[in-house]
């Protein structure tokens, strides 16, 4: 079988680059269910008398599941996946029982709720061989080595997937020539940064970071959240701020493996704070999510299968979405947050009171937490009536149910007004900014937790100009 040419550095990440490009070009990915690839994973779970058949594609960072046969899955995150073996291998992967692989450190894989003692994978490949996806048969007892027949009719299925891979890139290829000519368009390209590739080689060499901000219970300052927001830790350039290079990701499309690494990051952390102090656990870490993560159907899979690698409780997870990535779509929004919410994670809308098509389906969105957007806290002080739109929102959100948490505290008077209104939490420059994991751990071994009163810094702090 022939072996992958070993790849490192820059050359590694521009080979991931074409691999997915190649992809993103057949239009596979976030596609509805069509038959003909349903009847390739049945026709490999009859013929294999498999459990679970699935027929996978793999951007940057999650293994997406275009059909399966069993185990109803969408999505699984990509790190330690077969997919990976697959690579490195060039070509098929079969092991006929985990206990005895030293990969898996003698554990039985875990494919969402069922545990697989064996599997067996096929590459699917575009026209130019790169290895764009596979089709993998699990069972849930060892089985022996494959024969050769067995796995030759493995590869012949995949390579019929291949096939209806190649039909739709070609067609989406000839229709995107014929709107070339109906309606010719002239460019020109000028340099910006950061490029596809910079963020792409940040990603590789694990430039990306993550700070966190403390969520206080206003009456107590005790810190009961932390939202996680990404920073991104450039060689030459420092610390670079996400308005600088979110839009970018936005852009080309690297928003979802970035976006993908911070979950599985915030998770991490998470069970590390969690060791560090069994007995109270790590607060709730709450995790930004893109309109473009938001929109993935296969979303609460994901989520799911990185808590159980982690081993983090849902209930120490939040997802915050903005206003504006449940507008397009509120139906499907609907659904996508009723199995996040199954899953026991807390859910956040971010930035609330900067949109107006959520309000009029609030009240069906099972949402734990509004957060009143910065711009309404910053000006509560200046009047009446930008005081009394932060006392509507901590009204609406007690009759609904839900916590309100204000953004963007930076002075005494916002605390104490928002206080007197009954909102319950906040964050803000006034009980700290976004610090490092570390930092967060120091915070995190002050007594009940709670942070010095910001009120006697600011007198103390008098006291000594005066």
């Amino acid at each position: 079988m022939p072996q992958v040419e070993l790849l490192t550095g820059e050359n590694k990440w521009q080979n991931e680059d074409a691999r997915v490009a190649a992809l993103v070009a057949t239009g596979i990915l976030d596609t509805p269910p069509e038959p003909s690839y349903d009847a390739i994973t049945r026709l490999a779970a009859e013929y294999f008398k498999a459990d679970t058949v699935l027929l996978c594609f793999v951007d940057q960072s999650r293994v997406w599941i275009k059909s399966y046969w069993g185990e109803a899955v969408r999505e699984l995150p990509r790190k330690d996946s077969i997919f990976d073996m697959m690579l490195a291998e060039n070509g098929s992967v079969v092991v006929p029982d985990l206990t005895e692989r030293p990969k898996f450190d003698g554990q039985r894989l875990m494919i969402r709720r069922l545990e697989v003692a064996s599997f067996a994978a096929a590459p699917v490949r575009c026209a130019d061989g790169k290895i764009l996806g596979e089709l993998v048969i699990f069972t849930c007892e060892p089985r022996g080595v494959m024969a050769a027949d067995q796995l030759h009719m493995l590869e012949s299925l995949a390579d019929i997937a291949a096939s209806q891979l190649e039909l739709r890139r070609l067609r989406k290829a000839f229709h995107k020539r014929r709107v070339r000519r109906s309606h010719p368009i002239s460019h020109s390209v000028t340099e910006i940064w950061p490029r596809r590739s910079d963020l792409r080689q940040a990603l590789e060499e694990h430039q990306f970071v993550l700070y966190y901000q403390p969520e206080v219970e206003l009456a107590t300052r005790r810190v009961v959240g932390l939202e996680a927001l990404i920073r991104w830790q450039h060689p030459e350039r420092g610390l670079i701020p996400p308005m600088d290079f979110i839009p970018a990701a936005e852009e080309t499309g690297l928003i979802l493996p970035i976006g993908d690494w911070g979950l599985s990051e915030a998770c991490n952390q998470i069970q590390q704070w969690c060791s560090e102090d069994p007995e109270r656990g790590a607060p709730r870490v709450c995790v930004n999510l893109s309109a473009r993560q938001f929109a993935r159907e296969g979303l609460a899979d994901h989520v799911e299968a990185l808590l159980r690698q982690s081993g983090v409780s849902s209930r120490s997870l939040g997802l915050e979405m903005t206003e504006s990535s449940l507008i397009p779509d509120p139906r499907t929004a609907l659904e996508v947050l009723s199995s996040l919410r199954r899953l026991g994670i807390s859910l956040l809308l971010d930035d609330f009171g900067t949109g107006y098509s959520s309000l009029n389906h609030l009240h069906s969105l099972p949402f734990d937490v509004l957060k009143i957007d910065r711009s309404f806290v910053m000006r509560m002080t200046e009047g009446e009536q930008p005081l009394q739109i932060v006392r509507t929102i901590v009204e609406l959100a007690r009759v609904l149910g839900m916590e309100v948490l204000a953004e963007g505290i930076e002075t005494c008077d916002q605390y104490n007004l928002l206080r007197q209104l009954g909102c319950r939490l906040g964050q803000g420059y006034l009980f700290s900014k976004p610090v490092p994991a570390e930092t967060i751990s120091r915070m995190l071994r002050l007594p009940g937790r709670i942070l010095p009163d910001p009120e006697a810094k600011i007198d103390g702090s008098n006291q000594k100009n005066s």
